[in-house]
């Protein structure tokens, strides 16, 4: 459970860097916070064709406000993960990349980090850099 909040508590902390599991630790959290929320507003929800119930247009808003309040702190992880790959930030934008740049940034998210430190810290993983055969 710490590792699905970490990113919360460095909620815009763009600087250092981010391992693996703190970032699909955090995406986990976010997916079922999300299915959870559009779950009681269906089930709360309306047949259709009729008006929306006070307790589903409650769920779509609690839903809408964690969506917003969550968005720095997405990015602020995506760019530390890019960060353990000693990549910029700004390889974030790529994102935007119609068709392919949400793939190309899964692919990265996916990578190992690079063993010991590099110029945006030392290895979250307490790699020294040295391997010994």
């Amino acid at each position: 459970m710490d590792w699905m909040i970490m990113p919360l508590e460095r909620y815009a902390d763009f600087s250092g860097r981010s391992q693996r599991m703190e970032y699909w630790m955090f995406t986990l959290f976010y997916l079922i916070v999300i299915v959870v929320l559009l779950g009681f507003a269906i089930f709360f929800g309306s047949p259709a064709g009729e008006e929306h119930t006070l307790a589903e247009n409650y769920f779509l808003v609690v839903l809408g406000l964690f969506v917003v309040g969550t968005i720095i702190p997405s990015i602020a992880v995506t760019v530390r993960r890019l960060h353990d790959q000693d990549k910029s930030g700004w390889f974030y934008l790529m994102s935007f990349i119609p068709y392919i740049g949400g793939l190309i940034l899964f692919v990265f998210m996916c990578l190992e980090g690079t063993v010991g430190s590099n110029r945006y810290g030392p290895d979250p993983k307490g790699g020294s850099g040295y391997i010994f055969a």
